[in-house]
């Protein structure tokens, strides 16, 4: 399918491993202009290395912490001087951190709720005003499986993922007349560092070992596989396309048929 994103510009936050990058590197392979950020800078500068030898990529990188107004600040001037704006926005952001309800401190809900709902809204009032007058744009989510089905000890995510679906909702309502579309991808298992992380995490708790962790994750799955960063960026390059114009306020969950519900 042709997807009509050549020389498109693209912004991908927190890009520089995981999810992330895999959806820069498919948009970069579309021919996309694209801009990587995240708040690690070493890890920015390994990925910008490895995008960069892609034949013909277009990349820049801008280091950007999605919890301080003034590093988003910074990332929206350096993208202005740049290209004067951007067509697509795919936000995306670091796993907030996991735990019950009592075991989670004020500052824990404060760190989440900017890292990630409020991280996106400012990009969006940002970036929203070039795709209207360009009358073309492309806002895409990166949410979890947990807006349907909600993970036990992961509450944050929970609750700010399940927000930041109903504003996309409201904005997808708001904005189509203006050409811009507004969707959510819904990953399900995905081979990531957050994923590793979570499942020692659980084996802490359990008992049992991060590979026994792994093994019932996989059982949950009716394809018996985890997800890979791929598997999230093909979703997010048709979602990007052309093909997928008529498509907004909808939120696609890619995760082997994990989700029970039909919704």
């Amino acid at each position: 399918m042709e997807t009509g994103l050549r020389n498109k510009t693209a912004l991908v936050t927190a890009a520089s491993k995981g999810i992330g990058k895999g959806c820069a590197a498919a948009l970069i392979k579309e021919g996309c202009r694209v801009i990587i950020s995240s708040s690690n800078a070493k890890n920015l500068e390994y990925a910008l290395k490895e995008f960069s030898a892609i034949p013909g990529a277009q990349v820049h990188a801008v280091k950007c912490d999605l919890n301080l107004k003034s590093d988003i600040q910074n990332l929206y001037e350096q993208v202005k001087s740049l290209y004067g704006g951007i067509d697509i926005l795919v936000n995306n952001c670091g796993g907030p951190h996991p735990g019950f309800f009592e075991e989670l401190g004020e500052d824990k809900w404060d760190y989440a709720y900017d890292q990630v709902l409020m991280g996106p809204v400012r990009l969006i009032k940002l970036f929203l005003p070039s795709m209207k007058q360009k009358k073309w744009g492309r806002i895409i989510n990166i949410t979890s499986l947990s807006v349907f089905q909600p993970i036990d000890n992961l509450i944050l995510s929970n609750t700010f993922r399940t927000g930041l679906t109903a504003l996309a909702k409201t904005l997808s309502n708001r904005f189509a007349a203006n050409n811009i579309t507004v969707n959510n991808v819904a990953p399900g298992y995905v081979l990531t560092q957050r994923i590793k992380e979570l499942a020692e995490n659980k084996a802490k708790v359990t008992g049992e070992t991060a590979e026994q962790i792994f093994e019932k994750m996989k059982s949950e799955i009716p394809m018996q596989r985890i997800g890979q960063p791929e598997d999230i960026a093909n979703a997010v390059v048709f979602l990007a396309s052309e093909g997928a114009s008529y498509i907004t306020g909808n939120t696609i969950h890619v995760d082997g048929g994990r989700v029970v519900s039909y919704f």
